[in-house]
């Protein structure tokens, strides 16, 4: 067996230590791998919990690096996510749901078109009338049943978890998936005479060289951006929000805990709302152009009420974008040193699964380390100004009158690719030949629930009254069946309560095995 690949993270925190846990499973850091993989974390810096969500593609990760399920959900303080609620988006006083689950499908009827069809007066809303899943989240139901085995159920789902104790969680993975962790401040990056990384220093005076260095350093891009100067491309043409105001409530006794995140828009932006288990997190999202800081204050405090009158909070400056070359040399960027996006759709923790999927798949063990870079860096940075543009949709299709609502509403700052399908949609509802998967986050079906939960006006196509009879029935029978899972499917608290009455012995995880290929995809 050749020399093993030498790989440093530097950072701690989810992106840090889901690269160091995934990349262990994957590659095997244990005895007999082909890898050997040092985290590198500063004690005095601390995590930025922003968001608190994910994507049901977490499941395959966690399932993947051999956590159980019921012990994630109690050492991360978890909840289960079966979507977003938005209220307020299209104007004051509407609300419309994002399910993770697809619309359902069926050859004898296009129930899509149907609904279009529909008067949008009386008609159900869009995630209504096409999944079960709007109904179960509504009632405050879990997306599965007790018994059902880790990671699956009858319905797509995520989690709502505390950002801190995830990152304990995917650590004690990385240890036990045999990653050597090492406390200590970076103080220096040595650079090559051709620009690449040659090792890093230590204030302590330790010096790390490797094969590969993953930057996880969050913000400051220690490596990527600071040393390497990789250069950033900011999304404030299409994006405004740039700082958040946060804070922590402690749920009030018998208050119910949603499976669902409920994003709240106000005069310059929007309230994330999230329900964890014994606390709710909320952050008022604000573009700093339109709203003063004073104000948003004023705003989170406004929208939680008596509870947030002596609530201490926390505010966060950011600028959305990305880096244009996340993988240069010997380095690549992960998670917030690669870009950050306002977690509106919480596409921060999936981007890092992209990421380090890619890296594992694509990483060679012997030749050119940068190899697999210009493909990374295409399929990088076509994802976030995909999700650019998905986020953008939820802005611009606003009736809200306030100068914020109005300038987002502006054609000039909708990118051309983006004004182009919404003027395809308006004959025709999106459709999956519109997107090339693997530089994709969202299907062609989230485009259709952010559509039509807006009212985006669509001409709904000719349809023979056969097939208009064959569609209502069909929807007749989501709502019957979403009723049936609505009164079947355990409450949400009680799911919850009951993983967190039974803790059982956490179990070893299991060492790596070096040839293993299957893993999770994001």
């Amino acid at each position: 067996m050749g020399a093993r690949r030498n790989i440093v993270i530097v950072g701690g925190g989810t992106a840090g230590w889901l690269t160091a846990a995934y990349l262990a499973k994957a590659l095997g850091a244990g005895e007999g791998g082909r890898v050997q993989i040092t985290l590198l974390e500063s004690p005095d810096i601390g995590i930025i919990g922003v968001g608190e969500g994910a994507f049901p593609t977490i499941r395959n990760t966690l399932r993947f690096l051999g956590v159980d399920e019921a012990q994630f959900i109690r050492d991360a303080s978890a909840t289960f996510k079966q979507g977003i609620r938005f209220v307020d988006w299209e104007k004051e006083g509407t609300r419309y749901f994002h399910p993770f689950e697809a619309p359902f499908f069926t050859e004898e009827a296009d129930i899509v078109g149907h609904w279009l069809t529909l008067d949008p007066a009386t008609r159900p809303t869009f995630a209504e009338a096409v999944t079960i899943q709007n109904r179960v989240a509504e009632a405050r139901r879990a997306p599965k049943r007790p018994h059902e085995d880790d990671f699956t159920g009858p319905l797509s789902y995520a989690y709502h978890f505390d950002a801190v104790k995830l990152s304990g969680v995917l650590a004690d993975c990385a240890r036990g998936l045999g990653v050597r962790h090492v406390e200590g401040k970076l103080v220096d990056v040595v650079l090559t005479a051709d620009g690449a990384v040659d090792h890093l220093v230590t204030e302590a005076g330790e010096t790390f060289t490797a094969d590969l260095f993953i930057d996880c350093s969050g913000f400051r891009a220690e490596i990527i951006g600071q040393a390497l100067k990789a250069p950033f491309k900011s999304a404030r043409p299409i994006l405004f929000t740039d700082r958040a105001v946060t804070a922590r409530v402690p749920r009030a006794p018998g208050e119910a805990i949603e499976s669902l995140t409920v994003a709240t828009a106000h005069a310059a932006g929007w309230t994330w709302d999230i329900g964890l288990n014994g606390v709710r997190g909320v952050g008022c999202v604000y573009s700093s152009a339109h709203m003063s800081d004073d104000e948003a204050e004023a705003t989170l405090r406004a929208y939680l009420g008596p509870a947030g009158a002596d609530i201490a909070t926390r505010k966060l400056e950011f600028e959305a974008g990305y880096r244009q070359t996340p993988w240069v040399r010997n380095c690549v960027a992960v998670g917030l040193s690669a870009g950050f996006l306002e977690p509106l759709e919480a596409t921060g923790l999936v981007l890092i699964e992209t990421a380090v999927g890619m890296i594992a798949d694509l990483l060679p063990m012997s030749g050119p380390i940068d190899a697999p870079a210009r493909r990374f860096n295409e399929v990088m940075t076509a994802r976030y100004d995909n999700i650019i543009a998905f986020l953008k949709l939820h802005y611009c299709l606003s009736k809200r009158p306030e100068p914020f609502w109005r300038d987002n509403a502006d054609p000039a700052s909708i990118p051309p690719r983006l004004a182009d399908l919404l003027e395809q949609w308006r004959y025709r509802p999106p459709a999956r030949f519109d997107f090339t998967l693997d530089l994709e986050s969202f299907a062609f079906y989230n485009y259709q629930y952010i559509l039509y939960g807006m009212n985006f006006g669509a001409a709904p196509a000719p349809e023979p009254e056969e097939d208009a009879r064959i569609a209502e029935r069909v929807l007749a029978r989501i709502q019957k069946f979403g009723d049936q899972a609505a009164h079947d499917l355990p409450g949400h608290d009680e799911l919850i309560a009951q993983i967190n009455r039974t803790p059982q012995p956490r179990a070893p995880i299991p060492p790596a095995a070096p040839a293993r290929r299957t893993r999770a995809r994001a």
